[in-house]
């Protein structure tokens, strides 16, 4: 047999073994006897984008029953609120306030309700330096003893944005802090951490330091 036929019966193998598997995978579907574990579905916790609170803007904004943020529906306007403290110096909290947790601050010494709530006019904030705020400007009461932490939200560093990082396409929200923080307690609580990645393949090793997920 010559060098050429040789060549030519050669090509013919490779050829016919080509179109072999060709015919092979056209009739194979992708995949088939691998039949990956079922992945359970994320708990509905962990996917939502609500907040955890609802500040006083956003309520009024929505249209909300904003009733019982009205101080002046017991209070009388204009007459100065005598806030009585034990022999700790704490605020001793009404009847009526008796459901708040007032933790504000290191070792309680923000708990003095006058720090944040103007004495007279109830329905009002009150800065450090006098200025006087609407409820629903309280993100601007808060960035008054925490500067660096109002920067970063205006920055977008600190708390929950959401609209169009291009401004050109159009503008973003940012929710208040104490739409995440209990002003009365601020410090924010443990949340759970979301399960791990599911591996493709059972049985191949995690990541260092990765939750195999349950």
């Amino acid at each position: 047999m010559t060098n050429d036929s040789k060549s030519n019966w050669t090509l013919a193998a490779l050829a016919a073994g080509f179109l072999g598997l060709a015919g092979a995978f056209a009739f194979t579907k992708p995949g088939a006897g691998f039949a990956p574990a079922p992945i359970p579905p994320v708990d509905p916790q962990f996917t939502n984008t609500a907040t955890v609170r609802m500040s006083a803007a956003e309520l009024a904004r929505t249209g909300g029953d904003v009733s019982g943020l009205d101080c002046l529906a017991c209070h009388d306007k204009g007459k100065t609120l005598v806030l009585k403290v034990d022999a700790a110096n704490h605020a001793i909290l009404p009847k009526e306030h008796e459901d708040l947790v007032m933790r504000h601050g290191r070792n309680d010494r923000n708990d003095n309700c006058f720090n944040c709530h103007d004495p007279v006019q109830l329905d009002l904030l009150v800065t450090r330096d006098g200025r006087k705020l609407k409820l629903t400007d309280s993100t601007l009461l808060c960035g008054n003893c925490h500067g660096p932490t109002l920067r970063d939200w205006e920055a977008g560093i600190h708390g929950r944005t959401s609209g169009h990082w291009d401004r050109a396409r159009g503008p973003i929200e940012r929710q208040d802090c104490v739409s995440c923080h209990n002003p009365h307690s601020p410090a924010f609580p443990e949340i759970k951490p979301a399960p791990g990645p599911h591996p493709l393949h059972p049985g191949a090793p995690a990541l260092s330091g990765e939750s195999k997920g349950p």
